[in-house]
């Protein structure tokens, strides 16, 4: 999360539910750390901050992003799996949760809602240049799927960040059991 200048990120290899604020690093706009977590002390080991680090800086800089999560969500790995290069959905009530990144605008039903799918790789530091080339290629995008691990969804403040978060795991799912059942996942305008 972005506050100012000031980037908060959490701990790498941490279950995410059960951290506290004292458990977080603050970097500054070039990614420094300026100030490592206090309750590190009390561990045999220190912490290390999110691998996700620089994909989170990519929303920060290249879209003015206030929030970015990332997510290994299942519904997102199957969608990367049943989609080429290119995830696609219309005529679904929950794209109107996704707000279109050029426009600020929300998206309306019958838009197609396009979210592009980059190739995983080892390490997820290895993901920057890919990740930058897709929001490049999509500006309209709040979110970048990752083939067979999960997604990074961007936005505004946290809480709108985890709103389409919501919406976008939602639509992976409708997505997923459109496809099962034979139904196009994008609907052609009447």
């Amino acid at each position: 999360m972005k506050v100012g200048d000031e980037v908060f990120v959490a701990p790498s290899g941490v279950q995410k539910e059960r951290i506290q604020p004292d458990d977080l690093f603050i970097l500054d706009a070039k990614m420094q750390v300026t100030c490592r977590p206090p309750s590190e002390a009390k561990l045999d080991k220190p912490f290390k901050e999110s691998e996700c680090t620089p994909l989170f800086f990519n929303a920060f800089s290249m879209r003015g992003a206030g929030a970015c999560m990332h997510t290994h969500s299942p519904n997102a790995v199957m969608a990367t799996i049943l989609f080429g290069d290119e995830f696609r959905i219309s005529h679904i009530e929950m794209i109107k949760g996704i707000v279109d990144a050029e426009t600020k605008q929300a998206h309306m039903f019958n838009d197609t809602l396009v979210v592009p799918i980059i190739d995983n790789t080892n390490f997820e530091r290895d993901l920057t240049a890919s990740m930058a080339e897709a929001m490049l290629k999509y500006p309209k995008t709040n979110c970048v799927l990752v083939r067979r691990h999960g997604c990074y969804v961007w936005g505004e403040s946290w809480q709108k960040c985890k709103a389409m978060c919501e919406c976008y795991d939602y639509l992976f799912g409708m997505a997923i059991e459109m496809k099962r059942h034979g139904v196009p996942t994008v609907t052609p305008s009447s």
